[in-house]
């Protein structure tokens, strides 16, 4: 393990605690920055040893280009649901359909299964025993091969570059 890696064991949880910290605090004086920072490094380094391996960001710019599409993909699909939902009921075509899985580790099968239940309109549902199957629910599913690429191209894909799993 290198030197940085024993300081910040999880470098994007001591990101994440320090700039909590200093939106909580509304401020960014000097002992609030340094307050922080000493917190954002010391809680994972206290409580390092109690949590699961987890996958490491390869690309973290590719992480932020992926939470933007998700973020954009999220109200264009809340629009779409809102329409679909005030139409005529005969317009929704509900199916369920397995989702064959490309990517491999629990973290990144949970931020996949995670991501297609923040779409509205998608309900990730079961995980095969295998973890090779997604179980998906669609509000919506005109073709299911065409759905399934979409998830691949739109959210598996860059996650597997990310984690690079």
């Amino acid at each position: 393990m290198s030197l940085f890696r024993t300081i910040v064991p999880r470098p994007m949880l001591s990101l994440l605690l320090w700039t909590v910290w200093l939106l909580l605090n509304n401020t960014v004086a000097f002992g609030h920055v340094l307050l922080g920072l000493i917190l954002a490094i010391g809680i994972p380094r206290l409580t390092y040893h109690f949590w699961d391996p987890q996958a490491d960001v390869k690309k973290p710019l590719l992480m932020v280009k992926f939470i933007i599409i998700l973020v954009f993909d999220i109200i264009i699909a809340n629009l779409e649901v809102a329409r679909r939902i005030l139409g005529p009921s005969k317009a929704l075509r509900p199916a369920f359909f397995e989702y064959p899985l490309a990517i491999k580790g629990d973290f990144p099968i949970t931020i996949l299964a995670s991501t297609i239940s923040l779409t509205p309109g998608t309900v990730s549902a079961q995980l095969s025993g295998d973890r090779s199957r997604l179980l998906v629910h669609g509000l919506h599913v005109d073709d299911v091969p065409a759905a399934i690429e979409q998830i691949r191209q739109r959210y598996e894909a860059p996650l597997q570059e990310i984690f690079g799993c």
